[in-house]
């Protein structure tokens, strides 16, 4: 199952303002495992950064001013996220932006049936609880010490390992030792730092030093006489 979890950062908040993006991060992941394959693409919104915006993701107007303008980059994007799900946190907002940009462009836009949304995730399984980004990373022991300002590929790293866990986490006792090989052998796991195993560690217990008194095996057999229609006497 490939999905692909994507953030961006914007000139303001308010896409019917005429605001615009300028950073999309996103990146794969195969059955809830990074694949390594990532994007990361600035774009020139031919329009001014607002002061409020700067101070959240640090992306000034002479960085960005010789970047793509988003018509130039649309069809990398649209190709690397293909027709696959997209992973967002708050999406309506991310979602809003992107196919804006897209109609202005001339592209198709992304449909509502291929989004996953983590803050409503979040806020279902955690009522009342904070849903942010930070939030769920404190929730799950998630080191985003890095994240000193917003960045559209690092929050995307981020919520890659927040939605593993949002699922469940990973559980490489369900996996066989060639299977184990294979995705580290291949998947480049070091290039995605956030995203790890949950070892389950469980101690061996030692063998028992002798066999059944006969005490026990007459309590057995009467606890077996309790258990209606067991399967081990049916007919074939």
């Amino acid at each position: 199952m490939r999905e692909i979890v994507l953030d961006t950062e914007t000139t303001g908040l308010d896409v019917s303002k005429g605001h615009k993006i300028i950073e999309i991060g996103a990146l794969e992941i195969i059955n809830l495992v990074p694949s390594g394959k990532t994007l990361h693409l600035y774009i020139n919104p031919e329009r001014e950064i607002d002061p409020d915006a700067i101070k959240i993701h640090g992306i000034t107007d002479a960085f960005i001013s010789d970047k793509p303008i988003f018509k130039d980059i649309a069809q990398t994007f649209l190709d690397f996220i293909k027709d696959d799900t997209l992973v967002i946190h708050n999406a309506s907002f991310d979602i809003g932006f992107l196919n804006s940009e897209l109609i202005s462009s001339g592209f198709p836009i992304i449909k509502d049936d291929k989004i996953i949304d983590t803050l409503k995730i979040a806020r279902q399984k955690f009522p009342g609880a904070a849903a942010s980004l930070d939030a769920l990373c404190r929730r799950f022991q998630i080191d985003n010490t890095h994240r000193d300002l917003h960045g559209a590929l690092i929050d995307a790293d981020l919520l890659a390992a927040v939605y593993v866990e949002l699922r469940g986490g990973q559980q490489p006792t369900l996996l066989s030792d060639e299977d184990t090989g294979n995705i580290d052998a291949g998947l480049n796991i070091t290039a995605n730092p956030h995203i790890s195993f949950k070892e389950i560690n469980k101690p061996e217990k030692p063998a028992r030093p002798h066999s059944a008194t006969q005490s026990e095996l007459e309590k057995h057999a009467e606890f077996l006489k309790l258990i209606t229609d067991p399967i081990w006497i049916r007919p074939d």
